[in-house]
């Protein structure tokens, strides 16, 4: 390894380690937990209130409006400190893209995978006598076709943040975080009864660790890695490419891309 390479490399781990950039985890915690929280929470409340919730097409309504509007607002509140992920999917594609630095992504999926943790973690403590819903395949779907379809929507959903953050676009606005929030709320209204819609490895990473039931797990990362990282080469080198080509730049200039 050259010695130019070490100081790049020792450059972008310390700009990973900087206040600002602690702030932009502590951001991610936030959004995460209360996205996660919201989520899972609003599952618990249908199956509360309607026993059969898994037949009840009701209660897919409502888990669609919860990932739609969570989402926004968790957006709104973490945007403009983090860029708003909220999904280790977006993190990796934004990664991949060279939007942020290798050590910036890992301290976001840490914060990340805690986020969702903890709220599960508090639902599971405040509601008693609830088990904490995990994300299932249906009898229908072969693990490779949920994996497919969780990566297909999570394609959809980046390439969408992708757009929505486009400075060529234009500034952004409240419509564009609000457009992102729509398009889960579709998405989890299009695979909830096959995959239930995570399009989130954190969501389904969270929920799965204090169920005790990491079963099919692999289909929640690996199909929403792949697709969040086409989305987002496709969006940078076909759709709308950059001039810009820093392979890896640090957190100060990824997070506002």
């Amino acid at each position: 390894m050259s010695l130019s390479s070490s100081v790049t490399i020792s450059s972008r781990f310390h700009d990973s380690i900087t206040k600002s950039a602690f702030r932009s985890y502590l951001a991610e915690f936030i959004s995460t937990f209360f996205f996660v929280l919201l989520v899972v929470g609003s599952s618990m409340s249908s199956r509360k209130m309607m026993p059969d919730a898994i037949l009840n097409p009701t209660s897919l309504v409502v888990g669609a409006i919860a990932n739609a509007s969570a989402l926004s607002s968790v957006l709104y509140i973490a945007w403009d400190i983090s860029g708003g992920h909220v999904n280790p999917a977006v993190t990796f594609a934004m990664a991949v893209g060279g939007h942020i630095s290798v050590p910036t992504a890992l301290f976001y999926w840490v914060a990340q995978l805690i986020a969702s943790v903890m709220a599960c973690l508090v639902l599971k403590v405040i509601i008693v006598g609830m088990h904490v819903p995990t994300y299932a395949i249906a009898e229908e779907m072969t693990g490779f076709g949920a994996s497919v379809l969780e990566g297909a929507l999570t394609f959809v959903l980046v390439y969408t943040v992708y757009a929505a953050r486009d400075p060529r676009r234009g500034p952004l606005s409240s419509i564009g975080i609000l457009v992102i929030g729509l398009t889960a709320g579709a998405s989890a209204l299009a695979a909830g009864p096959f995959s239930g819609g995570s399009m989130n490895p954190a969501c389904a990473f969270g929920s799965a660790a204090i169920a005790g039931s990491f079963r099919n797990q692999a289909v929640y990362w690996v199909g929403p890695l792949i697709g969040a990282t086409i989305a987002g080469l496709l969006y940078d080198n076909a759709m709308f490419p950059s001039h810009a080509t820093d392979p890896i730049r640090g957190i100060s200039e990824g997070i506002v891309v």
